[in-house]
C-alpha cells in the first residue's frame, strides 16, 4: 500500500473510530477509557489489510484451476508450441502464468537468433527471475503491517490494562471505605482493553499465518513449474523454430 494510500486509510480510521466511540459503543465498553478508540483504529486497520491481501492473492492465482493451466502450458511446451504456450499464460494470468510467460517470451524472442540453446536457456532463466522478483514483492507486501498491527494491539490492551489496574488500586488506597465505583471502572477499563488487544492480536496472528502459508505455496509452486518448463525446453530443443 502506498504511503498516500495509508494515510488516507488511517485519517479515515481515525474519523470512524470517533464516530462508533462517540455513538455506537455500549456504555460498558465505553468505561475501557480513550485507549478503545485506538484499538478500534487498530481493528479497521487490520481489516483493511486483510481486504487488500485477500484481493491481491485472488489476483495472483489467476484464472481458472492452476493444476490444469500447469498440464496445457507443459503439453504445449513439449510439443514445442511456444507460442500457444505463451497463450495459454496470458489467459490464466495469474503470478505464476506472469512469472512463466516472461520466460518463454525470452526465450521465443531468441529463436531466430545466433545463441546456441544453452545460452537461450541462461537467458530464459534470467527473465524468469527478473519477473519473480517482481512478483514476490506484490505477493508479501502488507503482511509485516498485518504483524505488526497484531503486536502493537497486545501493547495496546496491556498498556490499557494496566492504567486500569492503576485506577482501581487508587481507589482501593483512599482513606476509609475504598469507592466501589472508581474500583469497578478500573477493573472494567483493564479488562475490556486486555479483551480488545488479545481479539486484534489474535485475528492478525491467524491471517498473517494464513497469508504467509499462501506466498510459500505460491512460490514452491512457481520454482517447481519453472524448472520443469526450462527442463521441457532444454529437452524439447526448441530454440531452432519459431512456433507461431
Amino acid at each position: 500500500m502506498k504511503g498516500y494510500v495509508f494515510v488516507a486509510v488511517l485519517v479515515a480510521a481515525v474519523i470512524i473510530a470517533i464516530v462508533i466511540y462517540q455513538y455506537l459503543l455500549p456504555d460498558f465498553i465505553k468505561l475501557g477509557g480513550y485507549l478503545v478508540p485506538v484499538l478500534i483504529v487498530l481493528s479497521i486497520l487490520l481489516f483493511t489489510f486483510i481486504a487488500e491481501r485477500l484481493l491481491t492473492i485472488t489476483r495472483a492465482q489467476g484464472r481458472g484451476d492452476v493444476g490444469r493451466f500447469t498440464r496445457n502450458l507443459k503439453k504445449a511446451v513439449d510439443g514445442g508450441q511456444l507460442g500457444e504456450a505463451i497463450e495459454v499464460c496470458r489467459k490464466q494470468g495469474g503470478s505464476i502464468a506472469n512469472v512463466v510467460g516472461a520466460g518463454l517470451e525470452r526465450f521465443h524472442s531468441l529463436s531466430d537468433s545466433s545463441l546456441t540453446n544453452d545460452e537461450k536457456i541462461d537467458e530464459t532463466k534470467q527473465a524468469i527471475e527478473e519477473a519473480n522478483a517482481l512478483e514476490i514483492p506484490l505477493l508479501e507486501r502488507n503482511l509485516i503491517a498485518l504483524s505488526t498491527i497484531a503486536s502493537v494491539s497486545t501493547m495496546v490492551g496491556l498498556l490499557g490494562t494496566t492504567v486500569g489496574m492503576i485506577r482501581s488500586f487508587r481507589a482501593m488506597g483512599q482513606a476509609g471505605a475504598p469507592d466501589a465505583a472508581q474500583l469497578a471502572v478500573g477493573i472494567s477499563e483493564a479488562l475490556i482493553n486486555t479483551a480488545g488487544g488479545l481479539a486484534i492480536a489474535i485475528i492478525g496472528i491467524i491471517v498473517y499465518n494464513a497469508f504467509t502459508n499462501r506466498v510459500d505455496s505460491f512460490n514452491f509452486m512457481m520454482d517447481e513449474i519453472t524448472y520443469e518448463v526450462v527442463q521441457l525446453l532444454e529437452r524439447r530443443k526448441v530454440s531452432g523454430k519459431k512456433n507461431a
